[in-house]
Order: structure tokens, then sequence, then C-alpha cells
């Protein structure tokens, strides 16, 4: 996916003309990959969130709080509060966390169970997390159909979710391994058609907009790595040393990482085309990013280890 999602970015550019008649296809192709995604989560994996309410409201409340906040002070001092860019880039922040994060934090040794449920459960609550986050952050300052918002919101995202976990419940954990063989593959190019399709979707707005990009892709790497930034060091200071070290980056994967097909989706249908911008822009810098977050992941737990080896030596 790291070189399939920009390709398919760049596809949907080159073959606009072609491809925007079939855009009208793009909330069931989401709806789509929503209940595959689902299959993979039972009411148990829920509970266990539940289990550590004190961890599901520190993740939200950094990704869908602390870094919509972030997100709109970056912005506005370089575009003004007035920018649709602004709009784009808070609506980064308040989307439901990715569901590829749950592939970093498994490669990350991190929580499986717990980062997936994290994202079913914000799936679910994300008809009343975005819209109310946005009318929060600009009020009068932009024209949001909040009831059209939570509509879309929940029969794209909450019923496949809530369709996607039944199948768990009912065939008892085996729906997603016994169609992997042909469902996980077609929800990944469903997905990558929902890139494909709303990029041919903007692109008609891209060429008018190069002058700001100079200063617009600076500014969105920055926000993703602070996003990322937020999970890792804001739950290691909030809980001390209550946090263990594979909880940690599962929070950090799921401030860093959010649901950009949706976002994109989302922001096409209720924004301006240049509100959609940075969520575009997101997909090229959200998977680099996990990748070089991983990496340091891996040498400072290898430091830490290290540490901690040398001090039980020392006592001895």
């Amino acid at each position: 996916m790291f070189l399939l999602t920009p390709g398919a970015l760049l596809l949907g550019f080159l073959f606009a003309p072609l491809l925007q008649p079939a855009i009208g296809a793009i909330p069931y192709l989401f709806g789509y990959s929503t209940f595959v995604m689902a299959m993979g989560c039972g009411v148990g994996h829920v509970r266990q969130v539940f289990r550590k309410p004190g961890l599901m409201l520190l993740t939200l409340g950094l990704a869908h709080l602390l870094s919509p906040i972030i997100a709109y002070l970056l912005g506005s001092a370089v575009f003004g509060a007035h920018s649709p860019y602004v709009v784009g880039m808070v609506l980064f922040t308040v989307i439901p966390l990715g569901v590829s994060s749950v592939i970093w934090v498994g490669l990350s040794q991190g929580s499986v169970p717990l980062i997936l449920a994290l994202v079913v459960l914000d799936s679910a609550l994300s008809p009343l997390v975005v819209p109310h986050s946005i009318d929060w952050m600009f009020g009068q300052m932009v024209s949001i159909d909040t009831g059209g918002v939570m509509l879309d919101l929940i029969l794209i995202v909450v019923l496949p979710t809530v369709i996607g976990v039944a199948v768990h419940e009912l065939s008892k954990g085996h729906a997603k391994t016994q169609t992997a063989p042909f469902m996980l593959p077609t929800s990944k190019l469903a997905f990558l058609a929902v890139i494909l399709l709303n990029a041919s979707a903007i692109a008609p707005y891209v060429k008018d907009l190069s002058q700001d990009m100079m200063k617009l892709v600076p500014m969105v790497i920055l926000l993703v790595a602070i996003c990322y930034g937020i999970g890792a060091i804001g739950s290691r200071w909030l809980m001390k040393e209550s946090l263990d070290p594979a909880l940690q980056v599962t929070v950090a994967y799921a401030t860093g990482m959010r649901n950009i097909s949706l976002g994109i989706v989302i922001a096409m249908g209720f924004f301006t085309p240049q509100a959609s911008i940075p969520v575009v822009l997101s997909i090229l810098i959200q998977q680099p990013m996990a990748t070089a977050f991983h990496a340091l992941h891996k040498i400072l737990t290898i430091r830490h280890l290290a540490k901690k080896g040398m001090s039980r030596y020392d006592k001895r």
C-alpha cells in the first residue's frame, strides 16, 4: 500500500475526465472497505477498550481535541483563520482513526485488539465527532450541513461497522478468515478506488493551487508528524509510568493515522475543493511517516532494553 496509494492518487489526476462519471460509486466502495475491516472485530474487542476507560478517553482526547486545536493554530498562523486550507487541516484531525494503524501497531508489537476496538468505536462515534468538531472550531465561518454529514457517516461508516461486528459475532470470528482470500484483496482495491475517484474529482482545482503548495505541503507534513508525537509523548507524560510501551506505541499510531479516504469523501461532499487538498496531501505523507515512526520506535526500544539490561547488570 506504500506505493499503491500515491499511485492511485496520481492516476486519478492523470485520467480525471475518464474517471469522473464513476464518482457516485465512492460511498458504496468505502462502505464495503469498512465492512471488511469491522468483520475482524467483535464485541469482546470493544469490551477491552472499556476496561481501560482512561486510555480510551486519553487517545480520543489527544486525537480529536488537542490535535484539532494545534491544526487550527498552525493553519491560521500561515493561511489565516478564514482559509479553506485551515478547515482541511482541522478536518484531517477530526476524522476517525485510520484502519491501516492496525497493521503498523502489529508490526510494532503494540496492542492489536486495543487499536482495532478503538478504530471501530471511533468510526461509530464519527457522526457526532466530525460535524460538531467543525462547528465548534469554526462556528459561523464555515457553513456545514450537520445533518447531512451525520447521515452520510451513519450510512457509509456506522452501518457497515455494525453489520461487520454482527457477522464476526454470528460466525464466532471465522467469517473474516474464511472470506479473506477474496474480501481482503477486494477491500484494498475498493480503498484504492476511493482514492482514485476522489483524486479525479479534485483534479480540476489542483492546477490552480500550485502557488500555495510551497506552503501547504510543509504544513501538512508538520501536522502529521505532530499527530504522531502527540500520541507518543502525550500518553507517556499524562499516564507517567503506568503506561506500558506496547500501549504507548498503540496510542501513537492511533493519534497519527486517520481514515483519509473517509476524510476525502466528507471534504468533497460538504466543503470546498480547496478544503480537501490538505486531506489529499496527507495520503502521500501518512504512510511514509508511519515507516519513519516505526524505525524510530525500534531504535528507542533497543536503547531502552539495553539500558534496562545494563541497570540489571549494575545491580549485580
